[in-house]
């Protein structure tokens, strides 16, 4: 009987102490954020971006699906918010950019930002590394942009 009791006070407590855990807003906070960088808006990118990178890199799967409905303009935007992130995972979305998309702007972008970490001594250097490598291969095999 007092191992029950036992049990059922532990399962209480555990619940009660994942509860915050349940009313995470972080994905709104991130949307919010993005929709100033991607869309038209009165708000200056720079505290977007602040947000964002204080968030860290939970940022970046909602910024990469962003980044594929985004105008040219919305693009350049999230890519400055991944290059405030800092997120080394970020490269292959960087390098899909580069090859794929339409604007020059955003591929220079891209592609800038990948120079800047392949440069840098930490841990962006080598996948900025890879993916730059893949870029110039998809280009001379004609499959880019």
């Amino acid at each position: 009987m007092r191992g029950n009791v036992q049990r059922v006070t532990l399962l209480f407590v555990v619940a009660l102490l994942a509860l915050p855990g349940c009313d995470d807003r972080s994905y709104r906070e991130i949307g919010a954020a993005i929709n100033v960088l991607a869309k038209k808006s009165d708000e200056m990118p720079g505290p977007a971006i602040a947000r964002l990178k204080q968030i860290g890199r939970r940022a970046v799967p909602q910024i990469e699906t962003a980044m594929h409905t985004a105008a040219p303009r919305g693009k350049v935007n999230l890519v400055s918010a991944l290059a405030a992130i800092g997120e080394p995972e970020s490269a292959a979305i960087l390098q899909h950019f580069a090859v794929y998309d339409k604007s020059p702007e955003v591929r220079a972008a891209c592609e800038d930002l990948l120079s800047q970490w392949a440069a840098s001594n930490d841990r962006k250097s080598q996948p900025a590394q890879q993916a730059i490598a893949r870029v110039q291969e998809k280009r001379a095999l004609g499959r880019a942009e």
